[in-house]
């Protein structure tokens, strides 16, 4: 079956000011004069979101970071899926390894808010990835295995939504797999999206992130079933970042 076209995310994650929205600026110069082969999203901190979607134009996706479960409520410093599409959002990271391990998110928790961003009208980007002492035990694939399972709400069955495959291990660490392992992984992620939701999941992309950079990103994209990167660092900057896209 035919695989969705690539996409590359970049995760700013707590980094980012209206200044640095110039890099911005200077990715939609480029991809106006080539346009990509892949789909393109940014993903800000929460107050950048509505300044980069009004001025990333029709070639950058604007996504979240997080969102909440619930649609509203009593939950200071929270930000609901809606509130994200309001401000111009069309998709949103859940699960990232640092919510994960960082604030205890289950992934009960993850699945409650990928169904939030889907009944919002966001696509959600369902991050899965197993830890050093995980990979060392020669339980990577049986844990990403459960992770998927567990964590892909039974409402993303035919609406848009991707997985990120990010060895947590990988993260800002300069380290990344073999690309023999990359696909070992990515090729058991669609194993699991398919038991778990049928047919449907035969298409949406599976991304690989984890220490993506302009000299590794061609190697990498070209495995089997790696359909595009979640860029951390290297998306800060409007170079490396559309390096990254033209590998793709």
């Amino acid at each position: 079956m035919k695989q969705s076209v690539k996409l590359v995310a970049g995760n700013w994650k707590m980094n980012g000011v209206a200044a640095d929205l110039t890099e911005v600026a200077a990715l939609r110069q480029a991809l106006s004069d080539t346009p990509p082969a892949c789909r393109v999203a940014l993903c800000p901190p929460a107050t950048l979101i509505e300044r980069l979607a009004r001025d990333a134009g029709a070639l950058i996706e604007t996504g979240g970071q997080d969102c909440r479960a619930e649609a509203k409520g009593a939950f200071t410093g929270g930000v609901s899926a809606a509130m994200l599409k309001d401000a111009g959002a069309t998709l949103v990271i859940v699960g990232h390894s640092e919510r994960r391990q960082e604030f205890g998110e289950s992934d009960a928790l993850v699945a409650l808010k990928a169904e939030a961003a889907i009944e919002a009208g966001l696509e959600p980007i369902v991050c899965v990835g197993e830890t050093l002492a995980q990979r060392e035990a020669g339980e990577a694939v049986e844990v990403v295995r459960r992770q998927v399972m567990n964590s892909l709400p039974l409402a993303a069955a035919g609406r848009p939504f991707a997985i990120a495959y990010e060895p947590v291990w990988a993260i800002g660490t300069g380290l990344t797999p073999t690309l023999e392992q990359i696909e070992e992984v990515h090729r058991a992620v669609r194993s699991a999206m398919i038991e778990r939701l049928g047919l449907a999941a035969a298409t949406p992309p599976i991304l690989y992130g984890g220490s993506v950079k302009p000299d590794n990103a061609r190697d990498i994209l070209a495995v089997p079933e790696v359909g595009g990167a979640l860029v951390g660092g290297a998306s800060l900057k409007a170079a490396d970042f559309l390096a990254i896209i033209e590998a793709a």
